[in-house]
């Protein structure tokens, strides 16, 4: 695999790490800002909508730039928005630069999707993906909990200087390591991009990306209560096991980006099912201190196998514009994290008892089986339909038939 990877890993370990961090520095923030927690928390609905509306805007805007170059440019803006973060005066300041912060996400993992792919044998795609998502994962093993150590013991402004820092070195990274002739050539540019996410399929799998990832957010979101109330774990506990959902996803994403380049709709069907089987399975394995941290594992391993396939669907549906569509699929991420944990928070509200967002994300889970059947089956009339185009004389009338099924 292409050294390129580590930097690219590198830049995704900084991402995930500023993404997460604030769930565990949000007391420390509201104590130093003089605010409360609910307010804190809008600090991190202000990341998402920087993922959500940076993804897409800034992969089409940057369509005809050198991948090199826009990648660097991500960086740097990460680079500004966590100083930024680190030097806000007031609770507005950080919501702009925790916003700020957000933007260059989505684009950053879309464009360099591309460039991972494009540097690798074809059999080899998914697994290329999967290494540069092992930097997202390993932040949650490493880089969450020691940022959040960071920030108890010299304050949450050094874990935002700290994360500043990973930035840099992932701009050193890029630019020592980078090829330099992966450039944007569409054909008409950004109205070439945009054309590319009116297909169906490309919906589809986007859909089936906020189900599924929506399924995970659901009962992940809610991971902490479940295992202080339900499992009976200390407050002071709850890092380390949360640690144990990193190590979960990091051997989930391995694992898809390997089985992805041998069947990757094949993959993605079997995490999906494997995803439903341990979120019905949550509320017993919560039950127990010796199973909950098994169910954390298994959570983590699920999700993420699907990481990679879903990926790499939306990019081959979206042939004219990979970098926009993938930067689409993380835009649909952080919509599944927002309304996943809005939903499962519905079934706490109703008082149907702790582990309850986890039954709502097995449900989410099945409505993501759902739509990628349904994906699989729009896919096979296509193809039915173009062999029978092939056919002189217009299309057979069994073809059309099979196409209508």
């Amino acid at each position: 695999m292409p050294l390129a990877l580590l930097a690219l890993a590198v830049g995704a370990f900084g991402i995930g790490t500023t993404e997460f961090v604030m769930m565990g520095l949000l007391p420390d923030v509201a104590d130093d800002l003089n605010i409360s927690i609910p307010t804190a928390g809008h600090l991190v609905s202000a990341y998402a909508i920087g993922v959500v509306i940076g993804a897409p805007l800034l992969a089409a805007v940057t369509a005809r730039m050198s991948r090199r170059k826009v990648l660097i440019g991500l960086m740097v803006l990460f680079v500004v928005g966590n100083t930024l973060s680190a030097f806000a005066p007031d609770h507005h300041s950080l919501l702009a630069a925790r916003f700020l912060s957000g933007l260059p996400h989505g684009a950053f993992f879309g464009v360099g999707a591309v460039v991972a792919t494009s540097m690798v044998a074809p059999e080899r795609k998914a697994r290329a993906v999967s290494l540069m998502f092992l930097g997202l994962t390993v932040a949650n093993i490493a880089g969450v909990p020691a940022a959040t150590l960071v920030g108890q013991n010299f304050g949450w402004r050094a874990t935002f200087l700290g994360v500043s820092v990973i930035g840099l070195v992932a701009i050193a990274s890029l630019a020592l390591v980078l090829p330099r002739d992966h450039s944007h050539t569409p054909a008409a540019g950004l109205r070439s991009e945009l054309a590319a996410l009116k297909s169906l399929p490309v919906w589809l799998a986007l859909g089936t990306t906020v189900a599924g990832f929506g399924a995970l957010f659901s009962a992940y979101s809610y991971i902490t209560p479940m295992l202080t109330d339900s499992a009976g774990y200390a407050d002071s506990s709850v890092t380390l096991l949360l640690a144990l959902f990193g190590v979960g996803a990091t051997i989930g994403n391995l694992l898809g980006g390997r089985l992805a380049d041998r069947s990757m709709r094949g993959t993605l069907f079997g995490g999906l099912v494997a995803l439903v089987a341990v979120l019905l399975l949550f509320p017993v394995l919560m039950a127990t201190a010796w199973s909950a941290p098994l169910a954390v594992v298994l959570l983590g391993t699920a999700a993420f196998v699907t990481s990679s396939p879903l990926l790499l669907m939306v990019m081959e549906k979206a042939s004219s514009a990979p970098s926009l569509a993938s930067s689409a699929n993380q835009a649909a991420f952080n919509l599944a994290n927002a309304g996943g944990a809005w939903i499962g928070g519905l079934t706490l509200a109703a008082g149907f008892g702790t582990t309850s967002p986890a039954l709502a994300g097995a449900a989410l889970a099945v409505l993501g089986l759902g739509v990628a059947t349904l994906a699989y089956v729009v896919d096979r009339r296509r193809v039915t339909v173009r062999a029978g185009r092939v056919v002189a004389g217009g299309v057979p009338r069994q073809v059309e038939t099979a196409a209508r099924r």
